[in-house]
């Protein structure tokens, strides 16, 4: 008799609490993946372009069958991206498909060139060594879970000032002659992630363009350079603790420290630089 009485107490609770729970099929989950960029302040470049023939992601192996095949492709088609057009928050789709259920916890980029173009000046290109044949290795941090009838999101990061070494002096177009590629990329899992945008400002109140500003843990995560209304946004901070600092030449550098970024949330920092 007790055991009918919890039998029915049980049924009775998830007819009332239907939403405790979410919907979650034995299909496949679609994935979205974009990329956006960690620009540089450089006035003289008008782009910077890669050409990715190819992107895969690795399945974490929990079976023979995923030991075997690894990796499932989610691009196909070159495309060419402009990664300079992409600043403070905005994304460019690489990627809208459908993907086995799975944990997934590395990216692998095909790049096939890199292109720089100065302003009134020369265009530049260099092809990768083996990242047509081998590609780019980035681990997802955290691991992408993919769950039936569910969405998740993969950010790529491409660290624009660290992945084109400038040849010259690049605060002249004319002193710029190549560049280096040396390809800086984070693979954020963009489902857990958090955003992180406010505005700098002088004393006065007056708006601070193409001020630095990056978040830090134990090294510098991720960073950007404010619009010309001084606003900046960092996409794809994992959860968790930062320093964020603000820099401007002419200006003292401002540190705040202890910034919490949560999964899924919006956190806004606004920034007062003195003039030096």
């Amino acid at each position: 008799m007790k055991k009918s009485v919890f039998v029915l107490m049980a049924a009775v609770l998830l007819i009332v609490f239907p939403g405790c729970t979410k919907t979650i099929t034995n299909g496949p989950g679609r994935l979205v993946m974009n990329i956006t960029d960690a620009p540089f302040p450089f006035s003289s470049i008008e782009s910077a372009t890669v050409t990715i023939s190819k992107i895969e992601l690795r399945k974490a192996g929990d079976g023979v069958c995923d030991s075997i095949y690894p990796f499932v492709e989610v691009l196909s088609d070159t495309v060419t991206v402009n990664l300079l057009e992409l600043r403070n928050g905005l994304v460019q789709k690489l990627a809208d498909l459908q993907v086995p259920q799975g944990s997934y916890d590395l990216v692998r980029i095909y790049v096939e060139e890199a292109g720089l173009k100065v302003k009134d000046g020369d265009n530049y290109s260099v092809k990768v060594p083996g990242g047509k044949q081998t590609g780019i290795k980035v681990f997802i941090q955290p691991a992408l879970a993919v769950e039936g009838g569910l969405t998740s999101e993969v950010l790529l990061d491409f660290d624009l000032s660290n992945s084109f070494v400038l040849r010259g002096n690049f605060n002249s177009p004319r002193g710029i002659n190549g560049f280096i590629f040396k390809p800086v990329v984070r693979a954020v899992n963009n489902t857990t992630a958090g955003l992180l945008e406010g505005m700098v400002k002088d004393t006065a109140g007056v708006s601070i363009k193409e001020a630095s500003v990056w978040a830090q843990q134990d090294t510098v995560v991720a960073s950007t350079v404010c619009d010309t209304l001084g606003h900046y946004v960092i996409p794809g901070l994992r959860a968790g603790t930062y320093s964020v600092f603000a820099a401007k030449e002419g200006y003292d550098t401002v540190k705040i420290d202890d910034v919490v970024i949560n999964a899924g949330n919006r956190t806004t920092l606004d920034f007062i630089l003195p003039v030096k």
